[in-house]
């Protein structure tokens, strides 16, 4: 490695904004990083998940982190299999250099530290280093920066404060020394270590070293993911093992997605803040590890769950903070945001009643039952949560897509499922009787109120519309597979809302699907299941290979996919698509089993 001292060039630091496809997620487990083609960081929030974003390019802001080759560049990249581990890849006019990335895993929850390893291939290779933090969405700019005498840059952000190792040449730069520039020369064969630290406490003693905490991280992420030997599209699923392991904090919670303000469609006013644990979505994630084992993703899970119902039985929230305290309420950022949407932060979900979750929630744990992973504080909180369906089960809910308050069937029929469900596995064998009693009068009452008469299910009582959530009840339990509503649900479901392979939720109004929105791949995973499940084993692959493609290089999913413009919509990545996916590479490989 040969420092040549910041180059002349003292512009700021511009990070695209790419389409979605070419960014890469580092995580651990605490915060995440999102990664572009040019090696820019352009998001990331710290200390965790919900805070403002030190690096918010993304949504318009500013601050960034960019390693990129300096000659003219074609871009790659891949995750190091089972990990979350990126490796930045540029063939140059120069020859071939890499940057090999992550976040040290399992993170603290006050401190991230990140790495970035640049190896030179074949030729020696030069870089452009730019380091410009501003947190707080922008707010806050570089400040109290100083280079100590072991190299290292020490710097305030906010409340933040930053160590940055392996840089002592670099200068300051731009107005205020908002930034650190530097040119960095990596001689053929050799590799040099950046490491970054963040932090919302003081950073004391001595940087760490790059090597131990590399070697710590591969070991980590060995251990976190199952190899998964009999998993279809076996590295696939072993992908989105390791992003719902790096979405999960060491409370127990995963976020639904590392990003906010993502465009579902572009100027439609559909983007959200999904840096919060969704009860449901945490629950798809956990019945994914179940069917794979009984692995510490399914007890973080249960955990997270079970704290949630003691601490509010009935009047659970549909989504929590990671730390399980109440999301606040949404407001704007002054941001341009991604282009076709805006900025915006904070969820209106904890002002929603969704009956779903309850019945998601004893899903999960009869799913940790099954492989023996209650406690006794997750053996009460499935009473709870039957108690409050059989308290609630009458009002109106908000649904799986949160939309207005209606008695949804899918709700209705996906608490049959758990009751059904936490029966079976005997949480409560003294309550079992009264649980099942519960599950036949929740089908009965959705028959005779929400059965169409072609024998389908339709979505309310009074919206006879087909849905692809009715699809999870058979999957789940709550009726037999060969049900006559089963099976006419799937086939006029897959005869009206899917076009190539490609499923939609329902149909908002008479515009062509694809117009109205992105296919729904949580919809598309379901219906391989359901194929699956119905014993028709080439359609169930088909709907599963075409929808794993549906994601860029990386391999992340999004929540919707443009099938037109074959681009993916929403924030990134989704979990709950990576659950779907999971769980159905390890299912399709095996004839059906029930639930």
């Amino acid at each position: 490695m040969v420092p040549t001292g910041a180059d002349d060039n003292d512009e700021p630091l511009t990070c695209g904004p790419h389409p979605l496809r070419h960014y890469a997620l580092l995580a651990d487990g605490e915060r995440g990083v999102l990664v572009g083609p040019r090696g820019e960081f352009v998001w990331m929030c710290a200390p965790r998940w919900d805070s403002g974003a030190v690096f918010s390019a993304l949504i318009g802001g500013s601050g960034g982190y960019a390693v990129t080759p300096m000659s003219r560049n074609v871009w790659g990249g891949y995750y190091e299999e089972g990990s979350l581990i990126w490796r930045s890849r540029w063939v140059t006019d120069d020859g071939v250099v890499e940057c090999r990335e992550a976040l040290a895993f399992p993170g603290d929850p006050h401190r991230a530290v990140i790495l970035r390893r640049v190896v030179a291939r074949e030729k020696t290779a030069r870089l452009r280093v730019v380091l410009e933090p501003s947190a707080d969405f922008g707010h806050h700019s570089l400040r109290d920066l100083a280079r100590h005498d072991d190299g290292t840059w020490h710097a305030r952000s906010g409340d933040l404060a930053l160590r940055w190792s392996g840089c002592a040449w670099a200068r300051p730069t731009g107005p205020g020394a908002c930034r650190l520039t530097a040119e960095l020369t990596v001689e053929a064969g050799t590799h040099h270590d950046l490491v970054l630290e963040i932090s919302d406490q003081p950073l004391t003693g001595r940087p760490p070293d790059a090597a131990t905490v590399w070697e710590d991280t591969e070991a980590a992420w060995r251990r976190e993911v199952p190899e998964l030997g009999n998993a279809i599209g076996r590295r696939d699923a072993r992908q989105s093992f390791a992003v719902l392991r790096g979405l999960t904090g060491s409370a127990g919670g995963m976020v639904a997605s590392a990003t906010t303000s993502l465009p579902e469609r572009a100027e439609a006013g559909r983007n959200y803040d999904y840096r919060y644990v969704w009860i449901r979505d945490q629950c798809y994630a956990g019945q994914a590890a179940a069917a794979a084992g009984p692995h510490p993703l399914l007890d973080d899970a249960v955990r997270f769950l079970t704290a949630r119902l003691h601490e509010d039985g009935p009047r659970m929230a549909p989504a929590y903070t990671v730390d399980g305290r109440r999301i606040p309420r949404q407001q704007q950022l002054s941001l341009p945001g991604y282009p076709g949407g805006f900025d915006r932060i904070g969820n209106q979900v904890s002002d929603q009643f969704q009956l779903d979750a309850f019945g998601e929630a004893l899903l999960l744990l009869g799913a940790a039952a099954r492989h023996d992973r209650l406690d006794g504080d997750a053996r009460r909180a499935a009473s709870l949560a039957a108690d409050a369906i059989a308290r609630r089960h009458h009002e109106p809910d908000a649904g799986v897509w949160e939309l207005s308050p209606r008695r949804w069937t899918h709700s209705r029929l996906i608490c049959a499922a758990g009751l059904r469900a936490i029966a079976r596995a005997k949480v409560s064998p003294t309550r079992s009787a009264e649980w099942l009693a519960l599950a036949d009068r929740l089908v009965s009452a959705a028959t005779a109120e929400c059965l169409h008469p072609s024998g389908r299910w339709q979505r309310s009582p009074d919206d006879p519309g087909l849905d692809g959530a009715l699809l999870f009840p058979p999957l789940r339990g709550a009726l037999p597979a060969d049900d006559p509503r089963t099976v006419a649900t799937l086939r006029a479901y897959v005869g009206k809302l899917s076009q190539d392979h490609f499923a939609y939720r329902f149909r908002h109004d008479d515009r062509p699907l694809e117009e109205a929105e992105g296919a729904f791949l949580l919809c598309g995973f379901a219906t391989a299941l359901a194929e699956h499940q119905q014993g028709n084993e080439v359609a169930a692959h088909r709907w599963f290979e075409r929808n794993r493609t549906a994601c860029g290089p990386p391999g992340l999913f999004s929540e919707e996919y443009d099938v037109i413009q074959r681009q993916m919509r929403g924030n990134l990545p989704q979990a709950f698509v990576h659950a779907l996916m999971l769980e159905c590479a390890i299912r399709l490989a095996e004839p059906w089993r029930g639930p």
